[in-house]
Order: structure tokens, then C-alpha cells, then sequence
């Protein structure tokens, strides 16, 4: 392994496999780059495929800000089963069937589920409660409730609804979904939310993320691609892409670099702003706090 800050600094977008978690791909990059400083931007289950965004080296200071942006998904949601897992991956635990479910019952059950809406997450998330993670608690047997927490879906459609037959002989609805959400929202629970409302009971059978904030799947490689070459976003496209940008004057810089609060540039933005200096060199994320800068993370 390369020492502390020897490594590229930037992004790197993967394009994850089936069967890796979030985990097991940081490891592979970190193997990649040359150093241990490497971290992600919002998990991804191991039946997940898509869009993973990997923090390298300096670059790590900007994903705990990347985490908040909004995300895309392709999914597929079966009607008329549920799972301990509410997906694929757990063990059914009953099998209703969706006979006689209509396109508009499903439609409408999918507007109760748009907008600005309180979800449970999954009990076998890794969300944490009283500080220890929910599926951590599944496995030793505990019993608890989840509180539900705001989440906005400001896209759930869906574009095609095929009759199917489950393994257990089961007659099913699979819907072939689109999910654009805030993070935080989990797509199986949504599924859960859906088949509940329905009465049928519902999982998610298939599920890829195609976008995280400004990041999509045009933009991914994935791991034998990495391995082969590893392609790094550098850390002031990334930025760019990513917040609102404010180009500084030298002065403003050499005072930014000394720790100084700017006069914020009255950009009315919620959340960070990237700083560039005249040389399009990236200096800071900052946000606006009673018209002055607060620095969240300097890079200079």
C-alpha cells in the first residue's frame, strides 16, 4: 500500500456486481489505488447492481456530502409475496397472490407512495438503533419497532406489469419500476409499503441504482475495467459536478486559506458550495450561514 495522500485523489464510479457488498468493492479499490484511504458514498446491498460512488484519498472529505443527493433506481417489484428481507435474498414468509390486482389499484397504491412520505426502514437495514445496527438486532432475536423517519420519492413509475408464477407455484405481479428518491429511502420497503397497501404483501426481486446525484451509469467502469485502468474523476470535476460553484479572487482564496468567513456570495442554495480559485484550483466546500461562509472541509 502507498503512504497517506501518494494515491490518485478523486472520484472513481463503479458500476457494482451482483454479489459484492459496498465493503467488498472499497476493499478491491483500495487495492487498486495503492492506499488504504478509500471509502464510498451510500451503500448498496449485495443483490444491488449500479452506481457506487468511491472516495479516493482527499476526495473522502466530499462523501459524507455526496450521501445527501438524490438517487435513481431500476427495479423490479413482485406483488403477492413477502420476505423476511422484503427482497429476493430472504426466506418467504407468506404467499398471498396478486390475483385479480388491477392496473389502477397498483397505480394508486404507487401515488401513496410519492412525494414527501414516512417510511419504516427494513428491519435487516443497517440503519442503527440505540446505536447498534437494525440487522445486527434481527440476528440475536430482539424484538423492536423502527420509527419511521421523512423521505421524499419524487418519481415512482411504473412501466410495465407482467403476470408471473413464483417457485412455490404462486401467481404473481412483477412491476418494472422507476425510482428517483432522497437518500435514506429504501426501494424494498417501498416494495413492502406497496404490497401491503395491496394487500398482496410485496418484495424486491431485482434492483440496479443508475444515478447518485450528478453520477450515472455513463459515467461507471466496472471492477475488471478498474483493475485494467483505474479511471479517477479528479477531486475539482467531481465538485463541480456535484454542488453549486463559487470562483473566488486570489485575496478571497488567500483569506479562505487562513481560515477567514468570507461575505457569502448570495448564491440561496441550501447545503455546501464548492470554491475555486482563479486558476480553477478546488479550495473548499462551504455553505452560507447568516451571510457569511462556514467552511465544511478545506482541501488546500
Amino acid at each position: 500500500m502507498k503512504g497517506k495522500g501518494t494515491g490518485p485523489s478523486g472520484l472513481v464510479i463503479v458500476d457494482k456486481p451482483a454479489g459484492y457488498t459496498s465493503h467488498d468493492v472499497v476493499a478491491k479499490l483500495r487495492r487498486f489505488a495503492g492506499t488504504r484511504r478509500v471509502g464510498h458514498a451510500g451503500t448498496l446491498d449485495p443483490m444491488a447492481t449500479g452506481v457506487l460512488v468511491i472516495g479516493v484519498e482527499k476526495a473522502t472529505r466530499l462523501l459524507g456530502y455526496l450521501a445527501l443527493t438524490e438517487k435513481e433506481y431500476a427495479a423490479t417489484i413482485r406483488l403477492g409475496q413477502n420476505t423476511v428481507t422484503d427482497d429476493a435474498e430472504g426466506e418467504i414468509t407468506a404467499s398471498a397472490g396478486a390475483v385479480g390486482v388491477q392496473r389502477a389499484a397498483v397505480d394508486t397504491g404507487v401515488a401513496k407512495l410519492t412525494g414527501a412520505i414516512q417510511q419504516v426502514p427494513s428491519k435487516v437495514s443497517a440503519i442503527k438503533i440505540d446505536g447498534k445496527r437494525s440487522y445486527s438486532r434481527v440476528r440475536e432475536g430482539e424484538e423492536f419497532d423502527i420509527p419511521a423517519r421523512p423521505v421524499t420519492v419524487s418519481t415512482f413509475a411504473v412501466h410495465e406489469v407482467r403476470q408471473a408464477v413464483a417457485d412455490d407455484g404462486t401467481d404473481v405481479l412483477d412491476l418494472d419500476v422507476t425510482v428517483v428518491c432522497s437518500s435514506g429511502t429504501y426501494i424494498r420497503a417501498l416494495a413492502r409499503d406497496l404490497g401491503a397497501d395491496l394487500g398482496t404483501g410485496g418484495h424486491l426481486t431485482a434492483l440496479r441504482r443508475t444515478r447518485v446525484g450528478p453520477y450515472g451509469l455513463d459515467g461507471a467502469h466496472t471492477l475488471a475495467e478498474l483493475e485494467a485502468t483505474l479511471t479517477v474523476l479528479p477531486i475539482a470535476d467531481a465538485a463541480a459536478a456535484a454542488f453549486p460553484r463559487w470562483d473566488v479572487t486570489d485575496e478571497q482564496a488567500r483569506l479562505l486559506g487562513n481560515g477567514a468567513r468570507l461575505t457569502a456570495p448570495g448564491l440561496a442554495v441550501d447545503g455546501p458550495i464548492a470554491v475555486f480559485d482563479p486558476t480553477g484550483r478546488f479550495l473548499a466546500l462551504v455553505e452560507e450561514q447568516d451571510g457569511k461562509t462556514k467552511s465544511l472541509a478545506v482541501f488546500v
